[in-house]
């Protein structure tokens, strides 16, 4: 029988031969890939288990294949579930810790496309060749985590490509356009959002990673022209979580490596510029469950082929041979320590040496609700807290305290399979051993999502407690209906009645209705009959809105107050159905584009039309209310003539939001009163004696590598509506802006800004007082909304979204409604 499959085996179509042209030589659509892995399956389906796990937002399927030996493929699911059980995370014993899981991903970033071809002579050389691996090796191929980013960035090129190809720098084929292919469909960088899991792909992969839990775990990328290749071990900082076998095996694997890269004469490097802090990686995510997760980076990002800035032509031939090398090296490193890495995996789940035990959160059902959903995600257990004392670290000032717990807040404990995850999603701050690292250092969750929370040193007490949401009922002999506004489920069933055409009202002023008498804070929304005439079944269309979105609206007998503002007061005012538009294209940043984009089709659910940069010279603003600007880089492009255009549509009533660095295109211009907030310190001029060596540490006292700070509000300002006195704020650059003098400073940093989480560089403080976080200025009949701080960054920060909601909506109802 064996020598049967050891002949299917080697008849196994190559992906050349199945391709029709030379691997390397052309790049492969994503439908040719999955083509060849299901021809794989179809031939050898002893060996091969091909999954579809998900399909993309363009409807491009995602699939693994699983590959090992007969034995093990035909045993599959027991080897799965033993697995489990031997780190503690599935019910029972396991019987034996002799496999090892390895998981390869390759191609998260689309215009990094030489990793898919790689992976189909991957798979088909471990079934060739490498038989003997593959006895004591499950291995997990996923050809494409973004197969929409990269049949953008393929088809482009096949489409603009020279024959031969072009090595010049400067070619057409070697500069992509606006967007590029990098991200997904909605400009999603999909390496930063394994935590967070925004993407439609990121939420498929998890199921099935969760499911499997590897023990090595491989993100294939691809780097610029002029380095060679990096792979493991990796940079500085590591989180202190990783332990000493993590670290010392990806040594191990970048030996084994290195064997084969200077035999062949290839130039590599390791640790450096690569870390391990970031929680949201490609590498990081598996290593906090217990894998040795790597990124490998070969050199590229430039079509067929390209000349260098050392001389060398740099092929997607070669490219694909390295990623190649590479991942063989890595199942064989599995294979050879399958035992080890058992051990090992078992090991890293079983220590329950945690500084905090429990983490208690309070804040809105609606809050602890979203938090829950994203624990789902990761399987991360949590229950409801027992009522008592709990004595730990006071998240909201940051020094120690006391909550007296009740069974409406939650309890996420780290004794649990997945601690360490709970340890590094949830700790106060993270220890940075260096301050040289690749992206943010603090995405604590209970700033994230706006919780009270106290980090405990004891193991609170839990209990259950049931759902007790009950169904709105409908009065047709109300005078309208109130509803609470504090929190994002509020924005959606607003975007949804006023998509329906239903008149919305909102108040600027606390008030106390009669009957029921009940409280209400500025911003509750008022939903009048006499305003909704038009409205066919207007109780039936409310409630159902209501019900959808889980909000209790509370039917009222009388527009008149027992205290505050009643139904007519010009403190009640109307919220405007706002025709969105959206700056894209060229000068504005992809990513921040995504964001905005992304969230106003899969969570707002509210139509937002895209204008070009290249169209603005010709667009007719008038037909838009509000205009949002996304990060970007404007540079030029807002010229005096581009400027004046947008002035004149804002003194007419016009809306603008400036996101991030967006901020410069008004900041220290006329008519405007952004000033950029420059502190004397920093425009001194002075030798700068720090030695070469020392220069790079030296400029990261310049820098602030995504911290949290601790602002003032004006909740009193629209803008502000549905927050407290404080918000934590992640700030992602140290660009500082003054306080307005005529405008409004609705979020700010006072005279002593205080970092509550994150590395801030010490020179940036100095410029950070007295700085705007978010406001507002008026100009004319319209305004100008500053957001400093991106609140919708990578869709993650949950409790900076009703800001942006707010400036969208409630923010200046003087405007023309259009």
């Amino acid at each position: 029988m064996g020598s049967i499959f050891v002949s299917k085996a080697q008849s196994l179509q190559s992906p050349s031969d199945f391709l029709g042209y030379p691997l390397g030589t052309e790049f492969s659509r994503h439908h040719q890939v999955i083509d060849y892995f299901k021809m794989v399956a179809s031939q050898l389906p002893d060996q091969v288990k091909l999954e579809n796990y998900g399909e993309t937002n363009e409807r491009r399927p995602l699939y693994t294949a699983i590959i090992s030996s007969e034995e093990n493929i035909k045993n599959l699911e027991n080897i799965r579930q033993n697995h489990l059980m031997n780190a503690g995370i599935g019910e029972g014993t396991a019987t034996s810790n002799d496999i090892a899981v390895v998981w390869l991903s390759y191609n998260v970033h689309g215009n990094e496309a030489s990793s898919t071809e790689a992976s189909m002579k991957t798979i088909y050389t471990l079934l060739t060749e490498k038989q003997e691996w593959l006895k004591n090796t499950v291995v997990i191929i996923d050809p494409s985590l973004n197969p929409d980013g990269r049949d953008r960035y393929v088809n482009w090129y096949n489409e603009t490509k020279s024959t031969p190809y072009d090595i010049d720098q400067q070619a057409s084929e070697q500069n992509e356009p606006w967007p590029r292919g990098r991200a997904n469909h909605y400009l999603f960088d999909l390496n930063r959002d394994w935590v967070w899991a925004t993407q439609k792909e990121t939420q498929a992969r998890l199921k099935l990673y969760n499911k499997w839990m590897p023990q090595i775990h491989v993100d294939f990328h691809e780097q610029g022209i002029n380095e060679p290749y990096y792979f493991a071990p990796a940079a500085e900082p590591f989180h202190e979580i990783i332990t000493d076998w993590q670290r010392d095996f990806q040594t191990q694997i970048g030996e084994n490596h290195a064997k084969y890269f200077d035999a062949n004469g290839w130039l590599y490097f390791t640790r450096e510029r690569f870390d391990l802090l970031y929680p949201s990686y490609g590498d990081t995510y598996p290593t906090y469950l217990g894998a040795i997760g790597m990124t490998y980076e070969q050199g590229g990002q430039s079509g067929l082929g390209i000349l260098n800035d050392e001389g060398e032509v740099l092929t997607l031939v070669d490219r694909v041979e390295h990623h190649y090398i590479t991942g063989l090296s890595t199942v064989e490193m599995a294979s050879k320590n399958a035992e080890k890495l058992n051990t090992e995996f078992k090991k890293y789940f079983a220590n329950k040496n945690f500084k905090y035990k429990s983490y208690v959160l309070r804040g809105s059902t609606d809050k602890i609700e979203g938090l829950k959903s994203l624990l789902d995600k990761h399987e991360i257990r949590y229950d409801d807290a027992a009522s008592g004392k709990i004595s730990g670290f006071n998240y909201s000032d940051s020094k120690n305290g006391n909550l007296n717990a009740t069974s409406e807040d939650l309890v996420v404990s780290t004794n649990q399979p997945k601690g360490q995850m709970v340890q590094v999603l949830f700790e106060p701050n993270t220890v940075l051993a260096d301050s040289i690292t690749y992206d943010i250092t603090a995405w604590s969750l209970p700033y994230a999502y706006g919780l009270d929370a106290v980090a405990s040193n004891d193991m609170a007490k839990t209990t259950n407690v049931e759902d007790t949401f009950q169904l709105n009922s409908k009065n047709t002999n109300a005078t309208g209906y109130i509803l609470k506004w504090d929190h994002m489920k509020d924005a959606e069933f607003l975007a949804e009645l006023l998509k329906k055409n239903v008149k919305v009202r909102f108040t600027e002023k606390p008030f106390t209705t009669k009957n029921p008498e009940q409280d209400f804070d500025r911003g509750a929304l008022i939903i009048v009959r006499g305003d909704n005439k038009k409205i066919a079944n207007f109780d039936a269309v409310v409630i159902a809105a209501a019900d959808k979105f889980r909000r209790k609206a509370v039917a009222v007998s009388s527009g008149f107050s027992k205290s505050g503002p009643d139904f007519g007061s010009p403190d009640v005012k109307l919220v405007n159905k706002q025709h969105i538009a959206l700056l894209s294209g060229n000068y504005t940043s992809s990513l921040g584009y995504g964001e905005i984009w992304h969230f106003f089709e899969q969570q707002l659910h509210y139509p937002v039309t895209s204008l070009n940069t290249d169209d603005f010279a010709k667009i007719n603003l008038d037909k838009y209310s509000v205009l949002v600007i996304p990060n970007g880089y404007y540079g030029v492009f807002f010229n005096d003539a581009n400027l004046e255009k947008l002035k004149t549509w804002v003194k007419k009533g016009g809306k603008v939001i400036a996101i991030d660095g967006a901020l410069d295109i008004f900041a220290d211009q006329k008519d405007f009163g952004l000033k950029r907030n420059i502190s004397k310190d920093t425009t001194t001029v002075k030798p700068n004696l720090t030695p070469y060596a020392e220069r790079e540490r030296e400029d990261t006292n310049d820098l602030i590598t995504g911290a949290i700070f601790k602002t003032e509000v004006d909740n009193t300002h629209p803008m502000a509506f549905g927050y407290g006195d404080n918000y934590f704020t992640l700030k992602s650059g140290s660009t500082a802006y003054g306080l307005l003098e005529d405008g409004y400073n609705v979020a700010y940093l006072g005279k002593k800004p205080k970092n509550v989480s994150g590395f801030a560089g010490k020179n940036t403080l100095k410029n950070l007082e007295d700085s705007l976080i978010f406001g507002e200025e008026r100009l004319g009949n319209g305004s100008i909304v500053y957001m400093a701080d991106n609140t919708l960054f990578r869709n993650f920060w949950e409790n900076g979204k009703l800001f942006f909601v707010n400036a969208v909506f409630l923010v200046n109802t003087n405007a023309f409604e259009l």
